[in-house]
């Protein structure tokens, strides 16, 4: 052992004896394990509550539409089919991507954060009557004239364009987002400091003020 490594060595055993091991150290660390088996349990409880609603639908849909030895669905079934699947694509979708851009967000709105929760969740109403509205635009409460009883080659591309429509709006909107979320901080930030800087030179204009008499001089 070199005499450099030696001096590091019992420094750092110095520094060792020193150190007091934490009251409360052994109850952070339990806690931290208990949530984390409770975050495991909702994933899998999440997990498998999903598997279990998928398997239904499946089943629902097999038995609606096997007839007969062979698959006949008719046109509404699909209909109400892709219509439950965009309102879930918007419902889910759309929270799972505002997830990952908290961070984005915060580092945006850092000067004034309570602005930048305010201007999110206007957003989103934004977002979800966008969504509302496409979905309601685009849903058939009639059967076309070139679509037949049951589902044919026609209503599937329909559907295949209505779902691929509103991952383009959710697409859009979010890019948009990303690329007008720093200008609008910014236009917050400099109008903010602008009312300080207005209040300061008000709040020395009063000072002023009150130390000059009626006649305009000095006190």
């Amino acid at each position: 052992m070199t005499r450099l490594e030696q001096l590091l060595q019992e420094a750092m055993a110095d520094a060792g004896a020193q150190v007091e091991p934490s009251d409360d150290l052994f109850r952070r660390v339990q806690v931290g394990i208990d949530a984390d088996r409770r975050r495991r349990r909702a994933r899998r409880r999440t997990i498998a509550l999903v598997g279990a609603a998928t398997a239904t639908v499946l089943v629902l849909i097999a038995a609606v539409t096997y007839r007969q030895g062979e698959s006949n669905m008719d046109w509404w079934i699909f209909e109400l089919i892709a219509f439950v699947a965009l309102v879930a694509i918007a419902l889910v979708l759309g929270p799972f991507i505002k997830r990952f851009g908290r961070s984005y967000a915060a580092d945006v709105f850092r000067s004034n954060p309570s602005t930048g929760k305010s201007f999110i969740v206007l957003t989103d109403f934004a977002y979800y009557l966008i969504f509302s509205a496409y979905i309601l635009f685009t849903s058939k409460v009639e059967r076309p004239s070139d679509w037949s009883e049951t589902v044919g080659a026609e209503q599937v591309q329909y559907g295949l364009v209505r779902v691929g429509g509103i991952l383009l709006i959710i697409g859009l909107l979010h890019g948009v987002n990303l690329l007008v979320l720093p200008i609008i901080g910014r236009l917050l930030t400099l109008n903010r400091r602008l009312d300080q800087q207005m209040r300061e030179v008000s709040s020395r204009d009063l000072s002023d003020r009150d130390f000059r008499q009626p006649d305009g001089d000095e006190v």
